[in-house]
């Protein structure tokens, strides 16, 4: 008995988190036609980077703080997130449980991550997440590199002109060219396609 309550009191961690929890998503999405999880996505050209995310017919970030987290970065974290992320799910520690519900957007998902008596980490859904509808084009483009996002252009045949823009120019004149979910499709698609990524690349489950 005071082994399992020991064990039920022990603060989480990112490491311990981040694990369960890409272990979870593999599974749910397991069967999905095609999907890619990435962990630590930059954001806004790295200025802020989500957990995990998932892209398949929508781009889901998941950000975890833990029980040996602090909250302090979520604020300035959460304007990147709501910039680009379809749905966000705020993965967290008991202890920072009732402060985070009150931090956050009511669209974003939150989670609550614990030991259970077996020292394994289970997940309890607080709050489903919903659609963010407050998505800002030109963030999304950031999420292209800039030999992307001009390969999108010329397959629209209106990249002449900008293969010597800056990447800001270039994303500003894909917001333009594209609506927000046509924007949104091609962005998918090219993280779902992309080969050079760091030595610790995204797994991709299907259609690879």
């Amino acid at each position: 008995m005071g082994k399992n309550t020991h064990n039920k009191m022990l603060p989480t961690n990112d490491l311990i988190i981040r694990s369960a929890l890409k272990k979870i998503l593999e599974e749910r999405h397991a069967n999905d036609e095609k999907v890619r999880i990435i962990e630590e996505l930059g954001i806004q050209h790295g200025t802020a980077r989500v957990d995990i995310a998932v892209v398949n017919g929508a781009l889901h970030g998941y950000e975890i703080k833990s029980d040996q987290d602090t909250l302090q970065r979520l604020p300035e974290q959460m304007g990147a997130f709501n910039s680009v992320f379809d749905k966000m799910t705020l993965v967290v520690g008991k202890k920072h449980l009732y402060e985070a519900i009150n931090m956050i957007p009511d669209w974003w998902g939150i989670t609550v991550a614990k030991f259970n008596s077996n020292s394994l980490v289970t997940f309890n859904l607080i709050r489903d997440g919903e659609l963010n509808k407050r998505q800002d084009s030109v963030s999304i483009a950031r999420l292209l590199w800039r030999e992307e996002a001009l390969g999108i252009l010329k397959e629209k045949g209106e990249a002449k002109g900008f293969y010597s823009k800056t990447r800001d120019l270039i994303y500003e004149k894909l917001s333009m060219v594209f609506d927000q979910e046509n924007l949104g499709e091609k962005v998918r698609e090219t993280l779902f396609l992309r080969k050079d990524w760091r030595p610790d690349s995204p797994l991709i489950l299907n259609g690879g």
